[in-house]
């Protein structure tokens, strides 16, 4: 048995070099999900998160995000602010602002207004809006101005039930407690 090099034998082809691939951890981050809101859901609130969110279901209020995925079957009415939005499919009553970049993918139906850098809009979607395509005005550090958005609105929430509580201080009396008191 003769050994021979990996490379440059007789009619064999010069060996190419390797093609350098990110370790598996990043392309699993590339394609991973941090929330999804499937089809047969629906939600009304408000949405703050990091990563990436699809959403399948319905959908009322306002979200704020990194990258936002709106898929088939979504029925979405409210407003968005995030990095980059990507709608695939279902129906949208929103005015989207996206840092990065908003991309509209047939059989979509969009309506309301857009503003981002960079706008796509596929052949056969539905859009009825304005489009402004220039950079969004904002603060620089705008993770952690939605960290501190989502931070507030928890504040706000009564920690039995999740729910905003109008007019009750974080001790539970009501900011009028005083003059309802007697003396």
């Amino acid at each position: 048995m003769v050994d021979t090099p990996p490379s440059g034998g007789a009619g064999a082809p010069p060996a190419q070099p390797a093609t350098p691939r990110p370790p598996a951890e990043a392309e699993a981050h590339l394609v991973e999900l941090n929330a999804l809101l499937g089809r047969g859901t629906r939600y009304a609130g408000k949405l703050f998160f990091e990563g990436r969110v699809r959403v399948e279901g319905g959908f009322t209020g306002d979200i704020r995000g990194d990258v936002l995925i709106i898929g088939d079957g979504a029925d979405v009415d409210g407003d968005i602010e995030v990095e980059i939005c990507i709608v695939t499919g279902g129906q949208i009553r929103a005015n989207i602002r996206a840092f990065q970049a908003i991309e509209l993918h047939a059989p979509a139906i969009v309506r309301g207004d857009l503003h981002a850098p960079n706008v796509f809009i596929d052949r056969g979607v539905q859009f009825e809006g304005n489009l402004k395509m220039q950079p969004l005005d904002g603060p620089a550090d705008r993770k952690g101005d939605r960290r501190a958005q989502g931070d507030a609105a928890l504040a706000t929430r009564s920690p039995d039930t999740r729910e905003p509580d109008e007019g009750v201080l974080p001790d539970g009396t009501s900011p009028d407690a005083d003059h309802n008191r007697t003396g």
